[in-house]
C-alpha cells in the first residue's frame, strides 16, 4: 500500500512537471529553456578621444584597438608608446607616477609588478549599451556633490 501511494505521488508530480517548458526572465530574455538565445552583438571600438572618467580614481579607458598586443612577463606592448621614455615621441599619454610604487609605497625605477599588466584595470572603450540597466550617475552629477546639478 505504501509503495503504491509513493508511486502514485511520483506519477502525479511527473505529470505536473511534464507540461509545457517553463519560461523565466533572465539575461537570456524570456526564452523557454530549450530555445537558444541569439549571441550578443560584439561591439568594435574606434580610435577616438578618451571618454571622461565617471568616478574618482577610475582607470582611464583605452581609446584605441589593442588586438594583438602582447602583455606578458617579458614584454608589454603598451610601454612602447606610454612609457616615460617614449610618450613624447609617440604622442601618447604617459603612465601615471602611481604605477611606479610598490604596495608599501616605495618608489621604483620601473613600473611596479602590480601595475605592469595594463588590461587588468584599463579596458578598451566601446559604444555598447549596458548588459543590465542601472541608474548609475557619476559622482560629479549628484546634487550632494555638485550644488549646480538640479535635483530630480
Amino acid at each position: 500500500m505504501r509503495i503504491a501511494a509513493i508511486a502514485l505521488l511520483m506519477t502525479l508530480a511527473f505529470m505536473v512537471n511534464a507540461q509545457e517548458p517553463s519560461t523565466f526572465s533572465s539575461e537570456r530574455g524570456r526564452n523557454p529553456i530549450p530555445n537558444l538565445s541569439e549571441p550578443p552583438q560584439i561591439h568594435q571600438w574606434q580610435d577616438t578621444e578618451p571618454q571622461p572618467r565617471q568616478f574618482t580614481q577610475q582607470p582611464p579607458v583605452i581609446p584605441h584597438a589593442i588586438d594583438g598586443y602582447v602583455i606578458n612577463q617579458k614584454f608589454n606592448k603598451c610601454l612602447t608608446c606610454h612609457s616615460w621614455a617614449n610618450y613624447k615621441e609617440s604622442g601618447a599619454t604617459k603612465i601615471s607616477l602611481t604605477h611606479f610604487s610598490d604596495r608599501e609605497g616605495q618608489d621604483l625605477a620601473n613600473v611596479a609588478a602590480r601595475r605592469y599588466f595594463c588590461v587588468q584595470c584599463h579596458v578598451p572603450q566601446t559604444n555598447a549599451s549596458p548588459v543590465v540597466n542601472n541608474r548609475f550617475k557619476p559622482a560629479w552629477a549628484k546634487p550632494e556633490a555638485n550644488p549646480a546639478v538640479p535635483r530630480d
